[in-house]
């Protein structure tokens, strides 16, 4: 037992420590009392991504990607879909389909265990690049994500971009119905979990970060009252006392933390948009200013950052993204979008910030 928990605790300060800067991505899940889901996550990484929109239409031929060993999978979309992509890839990373279904790939660093295939794996392959347009592009419900992935294996082959490496994921995948799961390679195989909350962050496994969660079931978004000591008595400083304690760096554990806390503690919403609007707020918690988390890649300094932050309104199927270079939301409302072209469209996202200039005009 001693030595499984060392070996657990030394590949978790190994993830955080000796692997590239690029593992910060947070997840969160409002409702509102109009019935809408919105999922809201940041993503981050340490080199320029170039992230743009990316529109999926129904109907056109898709591969499963660069995999080793084998042929990748086929298939024809039945679904369009809205996502943000990386490095001008066909390729989303977080997306909305026009079932209202959501995916979204997150960083897994040191825990994601691909299976190797073969020949005899030929068609039956998905690469984890391509993992959420298979899914968003085939499926139009969680129960549907959990057949798709029981059919076939996600694998790779090493991307340049990356490293040299087979990018390590796991995923979410929720639906308007509010049913969420979290989809992790582990030991060679897709292993679901239920995610009630609708949160998710990075290594370790999603069932670790669950489990940790009961280390922090005395924070309270209430303060915490005066106490007496002998005759004295002693308030609290100032406001948040009753969340004393909650970690507040930048690693995996710890954000889950604080997803959770927030996601949960936040006041009733009565509409999707107000949902969207407060997912931002939330999120903007775990927003990393360049230079706060830096990691050694290749002798250089990287420093993380929250290059996008993405929310999805699962019931309005609008997406909604700001970018590092521009702090204002942009929106692509699936519902006018047509999903009826033959080719993928992708779009730029702003390259710098607008400011509102409010001052008044002399007289």
């Amino acid at each position: 037992m001693k030595t499984r928990l060392f070996a657990i605790l030394l590949a978790m300060v190994t993830a955080m420590t000796l692997t590239p800067a690029a593992q910060a991505c947070t997840g969160i899940t409002l409702n509102a009392k109009d019935g809408s889901v919105v999922r809201g996550r940041t993503g981050e990484f340490g080199t320029p991504l170039d992230i743009r929109i990316v529109i999926i239409p129904k109907g056109i031929e898709m591969d499963g990607g660069a995999v080793t060993g084998a042929k990748p999978r086929a298939w024809t979309t039945r679904h369009g879909m809205v996502g943000v992509n990386a490095l001008g890839e066909s390729a989303a990373l977080d997306g909305l389909n026009d079932a209202g279904l959501s995916v979204a790939a997150f960083y897994f660093p040191d825990y994601a265990e691909y299976p190797k295939v073969t020949a005899g794996d030929d068609g039956n392959v998905v690469s984890p690049l391509y993992f959420v347009n298979y899914l968003l592009t085939r499926c139009a419900t969680v129960a549907e994500v959990r057949k798709a992935a029981g059919r076939i294996k996600v694998a790779g082959a090493k991307v340049k971009e990356w490293g040299g490496m087979v990018p390590p994921f796991h995923w979410i995948a929720s639906d308007r119905s509010g049913e969420s799961i979290v989809i992790e390679p582990v030991g060679g195989k897709l292993v679901i979990h239920e995610n009630p909350l609708g949160v998710i962050t990075n290594s370790p496994t999603f069932d670790w970060h669950m489990t940790n969660l009961r280390n922090f079931i005395y924070l309270n978004p209430l303060n915490v009252p005066p106490v007496k000591l002998d005759k004295i008595e002693f308030k609290q400083l100032g406001q948040g006392s009753g969340l004393g304690g909650m970690p507040g760096d930048f690693t995996p554990p710890s954000r889950f933390i604080r997803a959770a806390v927030y996601s949960q503690a936040v006041f009733p919403m009565a509409s999707g948009r107000d949902a969207v609007l407060q997912a931002f707020h939330i999120l903007n918690q775990f927003d990393i200013p360049q230079g706060a988390s830096v990691g050694m890649v290749d002798g250089k300094r990287e420093a993380d950052i929250t290059q996008a932050t993405i929310v999805a309104d699962l019931k309005a199927l609008k997406l909604y993204v700001t970018n590092y270079a521009s702090r204002r939301i942009k929106m692509i409302d699936l519902n006018r979008v047509d999903f009826g072209g033959r080719k993928i469209v992708q779009i730029d996202l702003p390259t710098e910030e607008t400011i509102d200039d409010l001052t008044p005009v002399r007289n």
